[in-house]
């Protein structure tokens, strides 16, 4: 990852007021649901891989009852949102945020009972080091229970997917579902899941758009810039046709680290 700010406070602002307080990627509260969906939290140690604005941490602790979560990210201003909104929920004994560095999750081995990640893995271009990372600092029965932007085949993207990809400005580095699961069999994961989330996000992302393009344009120009909100519609525009392509293929992805016999 590049040592440039992806997600100011310009950015953030926006994403929350597209997909709510705290998440900086679509479904909120409802994709965590799902992609915990039958995995014990409850007084458990989580890691939170790309904790963001930390949305995701105080469900975690509040919802789940998790005993502690530590939320990790790499860039200052989503690591001091998160602080910000943990502090106002009361909720700082039993959450802490990390500002780390890309590379190693720095960790003790067999230290986290559960390790989850929603939509920032895409960050990250060695999914094999990821996941063998990841099943180090499992405890043996822990889970692995994330959601990422994946693309739908190895090699080189579309035009189509490379154009979108460029009007992001992100460091995006999509893996294919295929890549993933070698990625987390070779780290020694059993149980492993991907689940297509692409048909539930082409209707939201074109409906995102319709918000974007329609009656609250002008308001979010003037809270965000003219230029700025622009530029969203274009990058929309795009990512609706690699949705609906298929290309663009968001995952639910879930593997548990085998128990001690």
């Amino acid at each position: 990852m590049s040592n440039e700010v992806l997600y100011n406070t310009q950015v953030i602002s926006f994403l929350e007021e597209l997909w709510g307080d705290g998440f900086l990627s679509p479904g909120g509260s409802d994709e965590v649901d799902k992609v915990l969906e039958g995995i014990n939290i409850k007084d458990q140690r989580v890691l939170d891989i790309g904790s963001g604005s930390g949305a995701c941490a105080i469900l975690l602790a509040k919802n789940y009852l998790a005993k502690t979560v530590v939320g990790i990210d790499v860039e200052p201003p989503v690591c001091e949102a998160a602080q910000a909104r943990i502090l106002a929920a009361g909720l700082s004994e039993k959450i802490s945020i990390e500002l780390v560095s890309p590379g190693i999750l720095p960790f003790e081995n067999v230290s986290f009972d559960v390790v989850f990640s929603k939509d920032s893995i895409i960050h990250i271009p060695d999914k094999a080091a990821l996941a063998s990372d990841v099943f180090r600092l499992l405890k043996p029965g822990g889970h692995f229970a994330a959601s990422d932007w994946l693309i739908s085949h190895g090699g080189t993207p579309s035009p189509e997917m490379s154009e979108y990809i460029k009007a992001e400005g992100l460091d995006f580095a999509m893996a294919s579902p295929s890549e993933y699961e070698e990625a987390l069999f070779k780290a020694g994961f059993i149980e492993i899941e991907l689940v297509n989330r692409n048909p539930w996000y082409s209707k939201i992302a074109a409906k995102e758009l319709e918000w974007l393009k329609g009656s609250d344009r002008q308001g979010l120009s003037k809270r965000y810039g003219k230029e700025f909100i622009d530029h969203q519609i274009e990058i929309w525009m795009k990512l609706v046709g690699v949705l609906k392509s298929g290309e663009h293929c968001p995952h639910h992805i879930r593997a548990k680290k085998p128990s001690e016999s």
